[in-house]
């Protein structure tokens, strides 16, 4: 018989893997019930559990603990599209045996004590990964007091992040703005606060790239912020609207569309709007949004090699990776 996996025993138990990983590792989140007939099922399918400096995984020693650290400030609006990052991450982890340990930083922390997150107090971890953009200065305050390997998903800056990966969402957009071109709209509107995130930027530079290549001009207001300083999502349309709104994500897409329907707009036969993430929060699900797809799965697994690459020696992986996606074809765009 071959060696058994988390996998093997979240089939037979009728679970995910992480729960299986979370069950073995003592961790919380898996009530005492389920923590026993997993641990029983694991038992009797012969399941070693490898710990310790006799764990040759990765094929140089012990057994990798890979912290991860997401904002407190995108749990309001985004826990489930970081949350889904996360998940994939985990799973990626447990096929490389390895344990990933997440916490969530404080607001309070990240944008005044700048206290470090307890798995970086503790030296629990291995190496961390961090999805999502942070403050830059607590990046700073971090690196400095943590030598662990460190690798950003989904926010890169070429000083203070650069070992990172993140989606092309340069090209993404300006894929997305010359999709509504080539339906012929002409009036094109773009959702984002540019100055908010730098994926937010970039995907702006890449919808104006397609606009001025149209040699188009934009009025000021159909450049929309959609979030305040603190992440919060909102915003208000002009009296005057485009044939179609380029949004920075399906999050605002969707309440987007939600806006013009209780002004009496049909979607997409009076305005058409795109996304970007073909990711939907529940209440939104059910829109057929026409986006931009990001391989979250190739993210999260290049992340996961790049830190491995690290631990193994330091000078390694340093670099960043985009990766790319793909446009989904909904029902909110007008076919011409």
């Amino acid at each position: 018989m071959g060696k058994v996996r988390l996998i093997d025993i979240a089939k037979k138990v009728g679970v995910s893997s992480v729960t299986v990983h979370n069950a073995l590792a003592g961790q919380k989140g898996v009530s005492e019930k389920m923590r026993r007939e997993i641990l029983k099922a694991a038992e009797e399918m012969g399941y070693r559990q490898d710990s310790g400096a006799g764990k040759k995984g990765q094929g140089d020693g012990e057994f990798r603990t890979i912290g991860v650290i997401i904002s407190e400030k995108y749990l309001a609006r985004y826990s489930t599209y970081y949350w889904k990052m996360y998940q994939e991450l985990s799973l990626a982890a447990t096929e490389k045996q390895c344990y990933t340990a997440i916490e969530v930083l404080k607001k309070e922390a990240e944008r005044k004590t700048m206290e470090l997150p307890r798995i970086v107090q503790n030296n629990s971890i291995d190496g961390l990964i961090i999805i999502g953009e942070i403050e830059k200065d607590y990046v700073r305050h971090l690196k400095k007091k943590m030598e662990k390997p460190l690798v950003f998903l989904d926010f890169y800056d070429k000083e203070i992040a650069n070992d990172a990966v993140i989606a092309d969402n340069f090209q993404g957009m300006y894929q997305m703005t010359e999709l509504l071109f080539a339906q012929g709209f002409t009036e094109i509107g773009f959702i984002g606060t540019i100055y908010a995130t730098s994926s937010i930027m970039d995907r702006y530079c890449g919808f104006m790239k397609s606009v001025l290549e149209h040699r188009i001009q934009v009025p000021q207001e159909w450049i929309i912020d959609d979030r305040d300083e603190l992440g919060q999502v909102g915003f208000e349309l002009p009296r005057r609207l485009p044939q179609a709104f380029a949004c920075n994500c399906d999050l605002v897409a969707g309440m987007l569309i939600t806006q013009l329907k209780e002004k009496g707009y049909r979607i997409p036969e009076d305005i058409s709007v795109t996304g970007f993430d073909n990711f939907l929060e529940p209440g939104f699900a059910d829109m057929r949004i026409t986006t931009y797809e990001i391989n979250i799965k190739a993210m999260v697994k290049v992340a996961l090699d790049k830190i491995l690459k690290q631990m193994k020696n330091p000078e390694r992986g340093r670099r960043l990776e985009i990766i790319s996606g793909r446009i989904i074809w909904k029902n909110s765009v007008k076919m011409q």
